[in-house]
């Protein structure tokens, strides 16, 4: 899988999730780092577009990443402060952005956030709350 990474600013913290990432065999492209609406933005059209599988935005609180991560057509980014939101996110939501606050975020919670993220499969069983966002993208 092709994961993309961005964040506006380069917390050491970020270099471990990268390296979670790539441990568990995944390719990473890691964006330059800029102001958070602009770094969201770049990494969630990657997705959009399918340069990229999946991405992982960062800034100090993860909500001003994922609001501008959610302003990009076919992506469904969201904020993840523990392993459940992570799993729950991508089991129902079929989320393929994980938004991160780089003020709550140890290596330790990001080991458990991005192993629950990227070991979680959409479940299928949301479809119709999933299909009403893209009807709503669509307008």
């Amino acid at each position: 899988m092709r994961v993309v990474i961005a964040t506006d600013d380069d917390a050491p913290v970020v270099g471990e999730v990268e390296r979670l990432v790539r441990a568990r065999g995944h390719e990473v492209a890691r964006l330059a780092v800029g102001a958070w609406g602009g770094v969201a933005i770049d990494a969630a059209e990657r997705v959009a577009d399918g340069e990229a599988d999946q991405g992982i935005v960062l800034c100090f609180t993860g909500t001003g990443v994922a609001m501008a991560a959610n302003k990009i057509r076919g992506v469904r980014a969201a904020l993840c402060v523990d392993a459940a939101s992570a799993a729950g996110a991508r089991r129902w939501n079929d989320a393929n952005v994980l938004a991160l606050s780089l003020r709550l975020l140890t290596s330790a919670l990001a080991a458990e956030i991005v192993e629950a993220w990227l070991g979680t499969v959409y479940a299928g069983s949301e479809r119709e709350s999933l299909d009403a966002m893209t009807e709503v993208e669509a307008r």
